[in-house]
This record gives C-alpha cells, sequence and structure tokens, in this order.
C-alpha cells in the first residue's frame, strides 16, 4: 500500500509558499515566518519575484525555478495570479496546494469564474486543494505551520478540524491560553 493521497499536506518534506513576502503585515511573510518558527524540517522556499532573500532564505522568481521536487504549495498571491501560479504547480508536478487568497465565490460571478478556472487546473494537473480563502494547516508534531496565524500552535493530543478560519483562530488562541495542545 502506497503514502495516503494526503500525506504531502501534512507531513511535506519540501513546500514552496508564493507571495513570500518581507513586508511583516504581509500574509506571505507571516506564513514563512511561521514555518521558520515551527522548524519545518525540509526545503523551504519563497517565491517572490521581485527579492532574491526573505528572512534569510534565497528567494526563487517563480515555482519553475525552484531546484527541488515540491510537496506542498502554498499561494498568497492575489487572486487574479492564482491559475498562473496553479499552471506552474500543475507543470511542477506539485500535487497538493493550498490558496490562502480570497477573492473567489464569495465575492460573486467574477469570483466564481477565476475559482472555476482554478478547479479546472486543478483536475488537468490531479492538483488536491484547501481552500481558496482558507487559514492553511497547522501539524505542531510534524514542525509545519503553513498558517497566517499568529504564534506558534503547542503540540497536544488534540486535532482540530474547521470550515472558519475566525473559528479555528479563536479556538487555537483559546487554547493556547490554556495551555493545550
Amino acid at each position: 500500500m502506497g503514502p495516503h493521497y494526503l500525506n504531502h499536506f501534512f507531513t511535506p518534506k519540501s513546500v514552496a509558499i508564493v507571495g513570500a513576502s518581507e513586508r511583516p503585515e504581509s500574509v506571505g511573510y507571516r506564513i514563512l515566518l511561521n514555518m521558520q518558527e515551527a522548524q519545518f524540517k525540509g526545503g523551504l522556499y519563497p517565491v517572490n519575484n521581485k527579492r532574491e532573500q526573505i528572512l534569510g532564505l534565497k528567494a526563487y522568481p517563480d515555482l519553475r525555478s525552484v531546484p527541488e521536487e515540491l510537496d506542498l504549495v502554498v499561494i498568497s498571491t492575489p487572486a487574479p495570479s492564482v491559475p498562473d501560479v496553479m499552471r506552474q504547480c500543475g507543470e511542477k508536478g506539485v500535487h497538493c496546494v493550498i490558496i490562502i487568497t480570497a477573492g473567489f465565490g464569495e465575492l460573486g460571478e467574477e469570483g466564481k469564474k477565476l475559482q472555476q478556472e482554478v478547479l479546472d487546473i486543478a483536475h488537468r494537473y490531479a492538483i488536491r486543494l484547501i481552500g481558496p480563502n482558507c487559514l492553511g494547516v497547522v501539524r505542531p508534531s510534524g514542525y509545519l505551520n503553513a498558517t497566517f496565524g499568529d504564534g506558534i500552535v503547542k503540540e497536544g493530543n488534540l486535532a482540530l478540524l474547521s470550515q472558519s478560519g475566525a473559528v479555528c483562530t479563536a479556538i487555537l488562541d483559546w487554547a493556547k491560553s490554556q495551555d493545550i495542545g
């Protein structure tokens, strides 16, 4: 029996963050910082076509430039750029993608068309998606925090899955205040 098809979401060996940034107020900055603070053990690749280095890591102009095979890509770029990033994922052989970006079906007809384009690309390349418009994925025991949440999540014996990023964040904040992992 081979590996489970969701393994790369929860135990990736390499992660690219498209939209990583030097700006502390940006989502891409927070995701990259969270991955570093979680002490991610694999390859970590910031992707930003305007920077050569972000948070001490070499930055790449696009996914094609990343030298390693990627298990997981986290996208935090503006919604109109997501289809192109998804095509790059497909061409690179990436099969697990988290789309943090908002601005899709929740914004009406134009957003729905953009979301359908992303889904069509995902189907064409057999890419599994979490998102769009999501908080991300955190797995403390796997040294993974691919979210834009604030702070470290404690390892423990509980799991939390939520459709709502706001509810998830509130529960994580409460758990942190109660020293629950």
